[in-house]
């Protein structure tokens, strides 16, 4: 073991490029070294299925910093490397090429991998799974005007892809198992909203339907729905939620469970070893429970507190979970949770907006809002604070909401 301290991060996404950049602000003056499994620096992912993939943005606006701020805020990044197992007793890393590297704090930020649907012709050419840059980039190539998309799942990236595609011109088909899309995050009301905007915009969403397989010659011709109907596909996006990616703390002997576990502080069951963003079941005081969150600001947020306890700064992560996703012109946002809560209640406002709050006990837990931008602002602040509200109060237009929760 190097006298000098070293702190090692494994994984190069938004968690492990934040928490880096976080330890250097903090005053660490050890070793840090990066390593991204990937063949790019730290990036941030939303774009892929967004501006990058439509062309507006180059990879480059991707990058969370420019490749010159590691060089000089002497952080030796590792691209296109990969750490293979980890022993934090002896605390010491093993990596692809056969190097042994001893670490003072572990940092894993591993985030999440696709999950593969396993159904005939999964394997076939023109079958996209996205997740990475070179994954947009493949992916990006096929989506021209008239091309026939069939995307594979109506959670968030599917219809991201979906808006995508159908913008540029191309004929879209979305398959979702479920009765309604985004079943797994929001409720029916809202995700119908989100199902008329596609519709709207000519896309042919077909609910509680299954894909029994992929047919082709070598490369995807159709999918074979579980009504035996086919549809032709130039190619098929596959978006059906992704999966911890726990194979190192496995291997290392951490306490894995839907992920990583760790409490507020990103400490796992192992001494010296944390972990931060999509890969981590943590604790959450202000919710008095444990959630895995897939968000561009958890794996942020996470990581610069994580990265600020590894440095000695002991305080915990307790943030309100926000998530956005940007199809046509909607803009849907959700704060807070809104899978608790015993009422529901809809505020008014202008045409083609929406604003729903989730309360337990009168206590505000979470919201969804489309084009409600800063409204869903306040709401992330209200709920930080605990405020309780009535139902008549919230459904109050009049009412500011930042008065809402203190006496009139």
């Amino acid at each position: 073991m190097t006298d000098q301290l070293r702190y090692i991060i494994i994984g190069g996404g938004q968690a492990g490029g934040w928490a880096a950049a976080t330890m250097r602000k903090q005053g660490f003056e050890g070793d840090i070294v990066l390593f991204a499994g990937e063949n790019y620096p730290p990036y941030e992912r939303p774009p892929l299925s967004k501006a990058a993939l439509l062309g507006e943005t180059k990879i480059e606006g991707t990058y969370l910093r420019d490749n010159s701020f590691y060089e000089e805020a002497n952080i030796e990044l590792r691209i296109n490397t990969r750490v293979t197992a980890i022993d934090y007793r002896k605390k010491i890393i093993n990596i692809e090429d056969g190097e042994q590297l001893d670490f003072t704090r572990l940092l894993l930020a591993t985030g999440s991998d696709v999950r593969h649907l396993p159904i005939p012709g999964n394997e076939l050419e023109g079958v996209y799974y996205l997740r990475g840059i070179d994954d947009m980039l493949a992916l990006k190539e096929k989506l021209v005007k008239a091309a026939k998309i069939v995307v594979i799942g109506a959670g968030f990236i599917g219809l991201e892809v979906a808006a995508a595609a159908a913008k540029l011109g191309a004929d879209v088909s979305i398959i979702e198992i479920e009765n309604t899309i985004l079943n797994r995050v929001v409720d029916e009301e809202v995700g119908n909203i989100v199902a008329n905007e596609h519709n709207e915009h000519g896309v042919r969403l077909l609910t509680n339907m299954g894909a029994n397989a992929l047919s082709g010659d070598g490369h995807v011709r159709s999918v074979i729905l579980s009504n035996d109907e086919e549809i032709v596909a130039d190619a098929v996006v596959v978006g059906i939620g992704v999966i911890p990616t726990v194979d190192l703390a496995v291997q290392a002997g951490l306490e894995v469970k839907n992920g990583i576990i760790v409490n507020e502080y990103g400490e796992t069951s192992a001494p010296n070893v944390y972990a931060a963003g999509d890969v981590t079941n943590h604790y959450n005081p202000l919710y008095e429970r444990r959630l895995r969150l897939e968000s561009w600001q958890n794996a942020q947020d996470q990581a610069i507190a994580i990265a600020r306890v590894m440095c000695g700064q002991r305080e915990p992560y307790s943030a309100v979970p926000w998530f956005w996703s940007d199809q046509y012109d909607m803009n849907l946002q959700m704060v807070g949770v809104v899978d608790i809560y015993d009422e529901t209640v809809l505020r008014p406002g202008e045409k083609g907006t929406m604003l729903k709050f989730y309360l337990k006990e009168s206590r505000i837990m979470g919201a969804v809002g489309i084009n409600r931008n800063r409204d869903i602002m306040v709401i992330r602040r209200m709920i930080a604070k605990g405020v309780s509200a009535g139902i008549n109060e919230l459904a109050n237009p009049e009412i500011e909401l930042r008065n809402l929760g203190k006496p009139q």
